[in-house]
C-alpha cells in the first residue's frame, strides 16, 4: 500500500483527483474516492526554458493550491502517478509517494 500526496491549483482540483480515483487510487475497504485535501499555498519561480502553466520566467509566484492526500494499492500505484501526470496542468507536478507499512 502506498500514500500519493500531490499539490494542485483549485481550477484543476477535481479533474486531477478523477483522474487518479479513475487509475484505482483513493479506495479504502469498501469505499471509493477516498482523500483528504486541505488548501494551502504554493510558491515557485520559473527557471530559464521552462514553460510555466502560471507565471513568467524568474519571477517569485505564490498561488493558492490543495494538498491532495490518498492512499493507493501496489497494482495501481503506477497508473495513479501517470494519471496524475496526464492531468495535472503543471509542466512539472510536485507530489510524493510513500511505501506504507503494514502493521496488522
Amino acid at each position: 500500500m502506498y500514500k500519493l500526496v500531490f499539490f494542485v491549483p483549485e481550477t484543476h482540483l477535481d479533474a486531477v483527483k478523477a483522474a487518479v480515483f479513475a487509475a484505482g487510487a483513493g479506495r479504502i475497504g469498501k469505499y471509493a474516492e477516498c482523500c483528504w485535501q486541505v488548501p494551502g499555498q504554493g510558491q515557485f519561480r520559473p527557471l530559464p526554458g521552462s514553460q510555466p502553466f502560471l507565471g513568467c520566467e524568474n519571477q517569485l509566484e505564490q498561488i493558492p493550491e490543495f494538498r491532495v492526500e490518498m492512499v493507493c494499492e501496489d497494482a495501481c500505484i503506477r497508473a495513479a502517478v501517470i494519471a496524475l501526470r496526464e492531468a495535472h496542468p503543471y509542466e512539472e507536478p510536485a507530489f510524493d509517494v510513500w511505501r506504507l507499512e503494514d502493521l496488522f
